[in-house]
């Protein structure tokens, strides 16, 4: 592989942008695909680079179909969890997400409740939600669950994550929290998009203590990770 393929594949990498390397076997010829077009010096035809694309939609590696010595090699970004909210159920929640294979981040501007003591090995920002999502960013690989249950935090990563590409969005309450949050986020003019919160959040599994809900809350992230979203989409 060229240094320039590898630098390449290193930046996408640290941009969090799928990237698909195609390599002919025979002698090693290859190209790069991603969202802009295929760059490199073996040409695909319009099938192949059809299927290439799909492939690399769902984040899988393969040989194409009908394209004899052709071999597929998806870089996707890793699965991401982003907790808004420091509380007892991201305690939880966050190393049962990082054994599940997601980086985590748990953001709250509290430093009494994002501390290292109660989130050991768990990367933490002590920005505002809306700040630390502007700059981690909110791609189609990441979930974001708000369990501050204060609007002052919550809210502001709601407004950003409806019209983002995250393939998941939960926000901890009860259904009458909810529908007072739904009244402010259609205030600020989101209400076609509010149908993509999952609240009450997580599976209906039964549990009460912060553990319980933390698994209910991963199982729905996960299933939707690999189901799609069900939440219907209109307020």
């Amino acid at each position: 592989m060229k240094r320039t393929t590898l630098a390449r594949i290193a930046a996408a990498e640290q941009r969090r942008q799928p990237l698909m390397l195609v390599t002919r076997l025979g002698d090693g010829a290859q190209c790069l695909l991603d969202a802009a077009g295929c760059e490199g010096e073996l040409p695909l035809s319009a099938e192949q680079l059809a299927e290439a694309r799909g492939l690399l939609g769902s984040g899988r590696s393969s040989s194409l179909a009908g394209a004899a010595g052709l071999f597929a090699r998806a870089y996707v970004p890793s699965p991401r969890l982003l907790i808004v909210g420091a509380v007892h159920i991201a305690q939880a929640l966050a190393p049962m997400a990082a054994a599940a294979g997601f980086e985590v981040v748990v953001i709250d501007p509290r430093g009494a409740f994002a501390s290292a003591e109660r989130f050991p090995g768990v990367q933490l920002s002590d920005e505002w939600p809306d700040e630390a999502l502007a700059r981690l960013g909110l791609d189609d690989a990441t979930a974001l669950v708000a369990l501050s249950h204060d609007p002052k935090l919550d809210d502001p990563a709601l407004e950003l994550a409806l019209p983002s590409a995250l393939f998941y969005i939960g926000a901890l309450g009860s259904r009458r929290t909810h529908e007072k949050r739904l009244e402010r986020l259609r205030a600020a003019g989101l209400g076609e998009l509010t149908g993509r919160i999952h609240s009450p959040i997580g599976l209906d599994l039964g549990g009460r203590a912060p553990a319980e809900i933390a698994v209910s809350i991963l199982a729905e992230v996960i299933q939707v990770r690999y189901r799609g979203d069900r939440v219907a989409t209109g307020a």
